[in-house]
This record gives C-alpha cells, sequence and structure tokens, in this order.
C-alpha cells in the first residue's frame, strides 16, 4: 500500500515537472497552448470531483466557469482591481454560485438533477445577456493589462502567463489528489457507488453532494478567474451550454474518477479539435468519431481503462 502510494506521488510529480520545464523547449504558440490547456484541465478537476468522484451528472457547470470569470473580470474593468486580489473574487465566486446551486439543485437526482442545473446555467446566461451594458454580453470585454499584473509580473505576457497557469493547475492537481486519498474523498466515492449503505453507515448524502459541488465550483471559479486574467477575455459564451458539455468530455475521454483523467482529455481534445480543425472543415465529424470510438471501446476513459486492466494503483 504505501509502495503505491509511493508511485501515485511520484507519477503526478514527474508529471508537473515535465510541464514545467515545457516552457523551454515548446515554441512560445505552443506554451500558450499549453497554458490554456492547463487552466481547461483546472475547470474538468471541478467536474471530476462532481461527476468522476461523487455521480453527479451537471450540465451546469458553464454558470459557475462564468461566475469566477465575471468575478475576476468586472471589479478588474470597474475598479481596477489587481490580479491577486481579482483571482481570489473569482474564486470565491465560483464556490458562492455552486452552493447555492447546490442547495436547490440537489433537492432532485439523477436526469433531474442534471436537467435543473441546466436551467440555471441557461438562466445565469440570459441574464448576463440581459445585463449587458454591464457585462458587455455576448461582445464581452478585455482586462486592462493593468489589472493584469501580479507582484510585478505582467501575466499578459508569455512567460509569466505559462507559470502562473502551471501554478493554478498544479495546485488543483495535488489538493484534488489528496483530497481522493483523504477519508472525504473515499465518502465522495461511497456515494457513487451506492448511497444508500452511504447513509446506513451515517452519512448525509446532501450534505456530502453539496461539499462536493462547492469544491467543483472553487475549481471552476479557478478556472474562469485565470481564464479572464492570463487571456484578456470576459464574455457571456462562456455561460453557454457548450461549456458544461467541454468539461464532460475532457472527463470521460481521459478517465472519469482518475485524478489525471482530466488533463489527459483536455490535452487529447485540444489537439483533436487543432488536428482536425486543419485537416477539414467538417472537423466536428472527426471528433464525434472520435468520441464514439471511445465510448465502444473504452467506456471508461482512457486511463479508466488503464486502471481497471493494468494499473489498479491509478487514483
Amino acid at each position: 500500500m504505501r509502495r503505491n502510494g509511493l508511485r501515485v506521488w511520484a507519477l503526478h510529480l514527474a508529471l508537473l515537472a515535465v510541464l514545467a520545464s515545457a516552457q523551454f523547449w515548446l515554441s512560445p504558440y505552443l506554451a500558450t497552448n499549453l497554458a490554456r490547456i492547463m487552466v481547461l484541465a483546472v475547470f474538468a478537476m471541478g467536474y471530476n470531483l462532481a461527476f468522476g468522484y461523487t455521480g453527479l451528472l451537471s450540465l451546469g457547470h458553464a454558470l459557475l466557469l462564468a461566475a469566477g470569470m465575471y468575478a475576476a473580470g468586472l471589479p478588474a474593468l470597474l475598479w481596477g482591481w489587481s490580479a491577486g486580489p481579482a483571482f481570489i473574487a473569482g474564486l470565491a465566486g465560483g464556490g458562492l454560485v455552486a452552493a447555492v446551486l447546490g442547495l436547490l439543485a440537489l433537492r432532485t437526482a439523477g436526469v433531474s438533477f442534471m436537467i435543473v442545473t441546466l436551467m440555471f446555467a441557461q438562466a445565469g446566461f440570459l441574464t448576463l445577456l440581459y445585463f449587458a451594458p454591464v457585462t458587455r454580453g455576448n461582445d464581452g470585454f478585455a482586462v486592462a493589462a493593468a489589472s493584469r499584473s501580479f507582484l510585478g509580473f505582467d501575466l499578459s505576457t508569455d512567460t509569466p502567463r505559462f507559470l502562473a497557469a502551471f501554478a493554478i493547475f498544479a495546485t488543483g492537481l495535488l489538493v484534488s489528489l489528496a483530497l481522493m486519498r483523504s477519508p472525504f474523498g473515499r465518502t465522495m466515492i461511497a456515494m457513487r457507488e451506492n448511497e444508500e449503505r452511504s447513509r446506513m453507515l451515517g452519512y448525509n448524502p446532501f450534505t456530502v453532494k453539496l461539499a462536493a459541488l462547492t469544491l467543483s465550483g472553487l475549481y471552476a471559479g479557478a478556472a474562469g478567474a485565470a481564464y479572464a486574467l492570463l487571456f484578456g477575455y470576459v464574455g457571456a459564451s462562456f455561460a453557454t451550454i457548450q461549456y458544461s458539455i467541454l468539461p464532460m468530455l475532457y472527463v470521460l475521454m481521459g478517465g472519469a474518477g482518475t485524478t489525471l483523467g482530466p488533463f489527459l482529455g483536455a490535452l487529447l481534445m485540444f489537439a483533436l479539435v487543432e488536428a482536425a480543425t486543419g485537416l477539414t472543415t467538417a472537423h466536428q465529424f472527426i471528433i464525434g468519431a472520435a468520441l464514439v470510438a471511445l465510448v465502444l471501446f473504452a467506456p471508461k476513459g482512457i486511463l479508466g481503462t488503464v486502471r481497471e486492466r493494468w494499473a489498479k494503483w491509478l487514483p
């Protein structure tokens, strides 16, 4: 058991070492894309906490992403906040909206929960459009360079942006790993596997699910705030259904209920979209075919299948 634990931590730290070194051997274009992938992977990590580990199939995570994005972007736009306070506001915004969403939506379960979260996300998107004079609606707004500064580093430039994205990703990954190896993480998995038996053991499903959804919102809020501050754009389009489906696809491709699955899924999906776009105008057909093949031959995702067949120690 101890040997497996050391192996798990070594694997995660090795990945972080490779990513940290990537800025030295990737071109600026690819390094910027990798920074974007790491931010989206944080978003997918949050979705994985809710869906992969706790069994909460949500279609409302775009609302949480947008909450973090606007909670960071609007203070920067209206009051000139710097990146540090703006990021904290985005983190809190995602967590707070997730907690409120959970208090209401967790009165349902299964397909009903999925539909309710979708309705709340759509209501959030329409709210952003209604208050377009402030939110700028679908047009969005650019975050001023003065607000994209942290400890004297300009996050709009390549190296600071990459390092900031890496720091957020590394923190999210290690926290996720520690959480899943903790008693609370085991409780989340128990809720996914057999909620009634967990209730008989004295756990409150509503409380556990609410905590899991709030943690998921913190991750989504961090991703939204990071996207706004590192890439300088905030827009209502991030609250559309597309950004609720994307983290689901990342998690399903990489492996639901695996700590590295969200990153692998985000990386492969990003690469697949880039490659398919360069080959044909019907790139969505290629992406759809790849997802169908994945469902048929690796229904538990890539790392989920690897864990099931060859490496049962993978977290």
